[in-house]
């Protein structure tokens, strides 16, 4: 009797542990009504980084925005998708083509669900070798899903020179991936890859684009602070004056040696 008290002690504590390793992995919460937030995380340069994407649950099926990062979440986010809601992944649509958007969309391919990038999106992941999805979009894009429907929007360039918003007028919601940095972002973020001069003019364009949104979601921040698109503008108008300082520099630079 006393072995089996052990034994049984001994489930329930593997069982919290490897519960507890999961939820460290992989992370879901409520935005609003039919929406919902997923986290996976990853380690950059040192440090573990959340990358948040989002899922919607409508009478045809989910629909999944961008992919995990962490390449063991795969399955293990469809199952508890299924698990939550009964419903299967229908269909799934990355921003751009980082890693952190497209990883999943090869594996998802691959159990039936519909993939989608822009064709921009599709001719950087070939040349740099990310996962590509079956479907390509050529222009912005209005999808229906059940009693839900959607809109793709491509601002200009700014991370990447393929990043897209989606857009959710009934609801309100702004998609925003990692073109938009959070409410308390000192700065872009990885720049490797990005429009610095056009920057903050892509973004003022998601702003007349997607008015007075009731949720912004963000790629690697805190996604519940409404002044992210803000936040981000101002540090893209600074990152766009300091790029004019240094060519202005360089300039003058360059005259006085000809002299």
């Amino acid at each position: 009797m006393r072995f089996l008290s052990l034994v049984i002690t001994l489930a329930f504590s593997l069982t919290s542990v490897y519960g507890q390793i999961n939820l460290d992995r992989l992370k879901i919460e409520h935005l609003t009504g039919d929406f919902y937030v997923y986290t996976t995380y990853s380690t950059y340069e040192g440090d573990k980084i959340p990358a948040h994407g989002m899922y919607l649950v409508s009478d045809d099926g989910v629909a999944l925005f961008d992919t995990p990062w962490d390449t063991t979440q795969f399955q293990p986010l469809l199952d508890s998708i299924k698990t939550r809601h009964h419903k299967n992944v229908v269909m799934c649509l990355a921003t751009h083509w980082h890693g952190d958007r497209t990883e999943g969309l090869e594996y998802y391919k691959q159990q039936g669900i519909k993939t989608y990038t822009t064709s921009r999106t599709d001719e950087l992941s070939k040349k740099n070798n990310k996962k590509r999805a079956e479907f390509l979009l050529d222009k912005d894009t209005t999808f229906t899903l059940g009693q839900h429907s959607f809109e793709t929007y491509y601002p200009g360039e700014g991370h990447t020179l393929d990043n897209i918003v989606v857009w959710f007028s009934q609801e309100k919601i702004l998609y925003g991936g990692c073109l938009i940095k959070g409410a308390d972002a000192e700065n872009l973020g990885y720049l490797g890859d990005a429009n610095e001069a056009e920057y903050e003019t892509t973004l003022k364009r998601v702003r007349a684009k997607c008015p007075h949104p009731k949720f912004i979601l963000v790629s690697h921040h805190d996604w519940r602070n409404l002044n992210s698109l803000k936040n981000s503008i101002k540090l893209a108008k600074r990152l766009r004056a300091k790029k004019t300082r240094a060519m202005g520099f360089s300039l003058f630079n360059g005259r006085s040696k000809s002299f």
